[in-house]
C-alpha cells in the first residue's frame, strides 16, 4: 500500500504539477488513512469498504479534526482512488457515497481602512530594514498575494513601466495582479535606495532580502507583522493572511465585483470568493443602522 502512495504522489508532482505544501498535506493524510488500515488488518486497498471510511472519518473526528481538514482528507482520499482505478489496482471506489463535512463558514478576521492605515505607517524611518518592511506591508495589502508569494517575489515579479505584478500562485498557476501607486512608489525606493546594501556582496534575483542579504522567509514576516501590529496598538489579532482579507473586503465595499476579486485572489473557485460577501453584508447593515432614520 506504501509503494501505491508514493507512486500517486510522484504521479500528482509529476503529471498534476501540484504544489510541494499540498504534496505534503496529502502525504500525511493519506498515510495516516493507510496506517489505520493497516491497524485493521487489511494488506489490500481494494479490501476497504465504505463502513472502513466511515470508522476512519468518526476516529479523526473524534480527535478534534475540524470540518475543513476533514473535507481535505476526503479530497485526498478520493484522488488516491481514482488514481487507483485508472491504474487498475482497484475496481471500485469506497468514497461514491461518503458526503463531505459540514463546513461552517468562518468570517476571516480583517482590518477596518483606518487600521489599515496605522499599521502601515509602523516601519516609519529611511533605514534599509524600514524601507524593505513597508514596501512589503504595501505590497501585501495593494495585491491581497499570500505570504509564500511575496517572499518568492524576483526582480522581474514587477512590471515597473505598467505596475503590475505577476504573482505565481498555488499549483504552478500564474496570475497578473495590479500594484497601485502606493505600494508601487514604496518598492521602487527600496529597490533604488536599501535593495542593494542588504544584498551586499551576494547576487540574487529575491526581491525582498533579510539582513543577510537572503530571502526573507514566511516565518520572519509574520514575526514582523505581529511586532508592527502591537506598536500599533491594535487590540485585534493581525497575522499576514489578515492584509488578504482586508484587501478582499475593502475592494467589495468599494463596489469591486466578486469575479475581479477572485482572479486577483488567485481562487480557482468564486464559492471561496463569496465568504467576503458576508463581511460586506455586514458592514453595509452597520452603515445602514449609524446612518438611516430608521436604523
Amino acid at each position: 500500500m506504501r509503494h501505491l502512495l508514493e507512486k500517486y504522489l510522484n504521479y500528482l508532482l509529476i503529471e498534476r504539477g501540484l504544489a510541494q505544501n499540498t504534496l505534503e498535506a496529502y502525504g500525511r493524510d493519506l498515510r495516516r488513512f493507510l496506517e489505520f488500515v493497516r491497524q485493521r488488518g487489511l494488506t489490500n486497498l481494494s479490501e476497504v469498504k465504505p463502513e472502513i471510511i466511515t470508522e476512519y472519518l468518526i476516529k479523526v473526528k473524534s480527535e478534534g479534526m475540524s470540518a475543513n481538514s476533514m473535507n481535505r482528507q476526503l479530497a485526498a482520499l478520493r484522488g488516491f482512488y481514482k488514481y487507483l482505478l485508472m491504474e487498475k489496482e482497484a475496481e471500485q471506489t469506497p468514497l461514491a457515497n461518503i458526503e463531505l463535512a459540514k463546513v461552517w463558514m468562518r468570517l476571516p478576521d480583517t482590518l477596518s481602512r483606518e487600521e489599515m492605515k496605522i499599521i502601515l505607517a509602523q516601519p516609519g524611518g529611511q533605514s534599509p530594514a524600514a524601507l524593505r518592511d513597508t514596501a512589503m506591508l504595501e505590497i501585501l495589502y495593494a495585491t491581497g498575494i499570500r505570504v509564500s508569494e511575496l517572499v518568492n517575489l524576483t526582480m522581474s515579479s514587477i512590471n515597473w513601466q505598467v505596475g503590475f505584478l505577476t504573482v505565481m500562485g498555488k499549483g504552478g498557476k500564474e496570475r497578473i495582479v495590479p500594484i497601485g501607486k502606493t505600494a508601487y512608489d514604496c518598492t521602487k525606493l527600496y529597490t533604488d535606495k536599501a535593495r542593494s546594501q542588504l544584498m551586499g556582496r551576494k547576487k540574487t534575483e529575491i526581491l525582498f532580502l533579510n539582513r543577510f542579504g537572503n530571502k526573507f522567509t514566511r516565518q520572519g514576516f509574520w514575526k514582523m507583522v505581529i511586532r508592527y501590529s502591537q506598536k500599533a496598538g491594535l487590540k485585534k489579532k493581525v497575522h499576514p493572511h489578515t492584509f488578504r482579507h482586508s484587501f478582499a473586503s475593502h475592494l467589495l465595499e468599494g463596489g469591486a465585483d466578486l469575479r475581479t476579486v477572485q482572479v486577483m485572489l488567485g481562487h480557482a473557485d468564486i464559492s471561496t470568493t463569496q465568504i467576503y460577501t458576508h463581511i460586506t453584508r455586514d458592514r453595509l447593515k452597520e452603515i445602514h443602522r449609524k446612518y438611516h432614520p430608521r436604523g
